[in-house]
């Protein structure tokens, strides 16, 4: 039989506890049995509410629902290595002038630097020899040719003239080819194919691919080798990589293909990407397996080696008993409950066990089922309520 809460203690009666404990007074109390056994304490009693403290409550009912796993956790900005290039040094040779500043934005084959350059000379001098030797070689073919056809020197000789021709063609292609790979500008290629003279050219060492200079590591007076001395790095920062730490409980939520938002800090603009990849080996420092996130950054807000947020939701959907956040309670031991309510209204602590969290819910892995009416607004209320 329900009775009336008895008088609190004085000593209760101080600071926010008189507020709380007087609010619930002018509710009216709950039932409980005072004349229980002294180890009947440690067990929790159902909590029956007035009409009035019923107003204090919101219930969710539980039922099977779809949800998606959500990760949570940080990653580090890189370049998109598939959108950023290393430039080597073409030739080797002092560098006489660096053309461009760290930052800056440059297009397909500008120019980022000059270099006296041995190399870059041998080309276009093999090029002239080998181009003149080529027009040597076809004017005599086709004179053998002429010849050959009035009888005047024997099929051989024809054949050797036109064989002679065609390999110093073939020369000619090929150092033309060499002089392009360098590259040269096209302005002295065609300078030498009309036979001008080229003189105190200097080797130009050219942007491969439209994009930004993010890295320079060349100074005027440096000796470079050929193939082998790094000078720029290009990227197109249009697009970057976030590298993100995916730890072993979260490794089987996270998968290629799943979508991905990035935040940089509180308050700033979020910006979605999708996973691309997930690494097949574990960080030995983080012990953690990094989930690479594709991010457009159009707006340049994300810099190599920032820090930031990144919230991984899995394109797999899956099936659950879920509750609101707000439902779960934690004992005096942190375990995890729910006030579940009964078939005669009153209200049942009932302890459970969590799984994944998603948004504002919960995945509840045990200790409900479906159809059960769990109380999500006002459980600390009545967790008061059951202690009196």
């Amino acid at each position: 039989m329900n009775k009336p809460a008895p008088p609190f203690p004085a000593s209760m009666r101080h600071g926010a506890a008189l507020a709380v404990l007087l609010a619930t007074v002018a509710l009216g109390a709950c039932s409980s049995d005072t004349g229980a056994p002294e180890s009947a304490a440690t067990t929790p009693h159902n909590v029956t509410l007035t009409q009035a403290q019923q107003q204090s409550i919101q219930l969710y009912t539980v039922e099977p629902s779809s949800y998606q796993t959500v990760t949570d956790t940080t990653g580090v900005v890189d370049y998109d290595q598939n959108r950023s290039t290393a430039v080597l040094a073409p030739f080797s040779g002092p560098v006489t002038k660096v053309l461009v500043s760290l930052g800056e934005s440059v297009k397909q084959g500008q120019p980022l630097a000059t270099v006296v350059s041995p190399d870059f000379a041998a080309a276009v001098d093999g090029y002239r020899k080998a181009l003149a030797a080529a027009r040597a070689a076809a004017q005599v073919a086709a004179n053998d040719k002429d010849l050959y056809a009035h009888h005047a020197i024997s099929q051989r000789e024809n054949a050797q003239a036109q064989s002679d021709a065609i390999g110093a063609a073939s020369d000619s292609n090929a150092a033309r080819q060499a002089l392009l790979s360098l590259p040269v500008d096209p302005q002295v290629v065609k300078a030498i194919e009309q036979g001008r003279p080229v003189a105190n050219v200097q080797g130009v060492i050219r942007a491969p691919v439209a994009g930004t200079v993010v890295q320079r590591s060349i100074t005027p007076g440096q000796l470079l080798q050929a193939g082998s001395t790094a000078c720029f790095t290009v990227a197109d920062l249009s697009q970057v990589w976030v590298l993100a730490q995916v730890f072993d409980s979260d490794l089987a939520t996270v998968q290629i293909g799943d979508s991905a938002v990035v935040e940089t800090g509180a308050g700033t603009k979020t910006l979605p990407g999708k996973v691309t990849n997930v690494s097949p080996e574990v960080d030995p420092d983080t012990r953690s397996v990094t989930a690479r996130v594709v991010v457009d950054n159009s707006g340049d807000l994300l810099k190599k080696q920032m820090y930031v947020r990144v919230r991984i939701s899995s394109a797999k959907s899956e099936r659950g008993l879920l509750v609101p956040v707000a439902a779960v309670l934690r004992d005096d031991e942190n375990l995890p409950f729910v006030y579940v309510q009964e078939a005669d209204g009153s209200y049942a602590q009932r302890p459970v066990t969590l799984g994944v969290r998603t948004g504002d819910r919960y995945l509840i892995a045990s200790g409900l089922q479906a159809g059960d009416k769990v109380v999500t607004e006002g459980g600390i209320f009545v967790r008061f309520i059951q202690t009196q």
